[in-house]
């Protein structure tokens, strides 16, 4: 599903227009984004969380050449699914 699949999603569920849907649709990433960027993890009950995953940094090889390199500690986004979730898809 592409976004402009999911914003006419929540237009004909939640009967508003597609401009309002995409309004609210891109305020709910905004405030994820937002909370995830003060490290702080985002709890939606029966769906899932959003948190921030600290990665350190390692030493890593070029697959051509073999020679190391420095591979940098980095922040990435971990999804762990709620409970409502996995019951659906199972």
């Amino acid at each position: 599903m592409r976004k402009a699949d999911l914003v006419s999603y929540i237009a004909d569920y939640a009967g508003i227009t597609k401009k309002d849907a995409e309004a609210a649709l891109a305020g709910m990433t905004r405030g994820i984004e937002t909370s995830l960027k003060r490290n702080e993890p985002v709890q939606l009950v029966g769906f899932g969380t959003f948190a921030v995953s600290h990665r350190k940094a390692t030493t890593g090889r070029n697959p051509q050449t073999g020679a190391p390199i420095q591979i940098p500690a980095r922040n990435g986004v971990r999804f762990k699914a709620g409970k409502k979730l996995n019951e659906a898809l199972n």
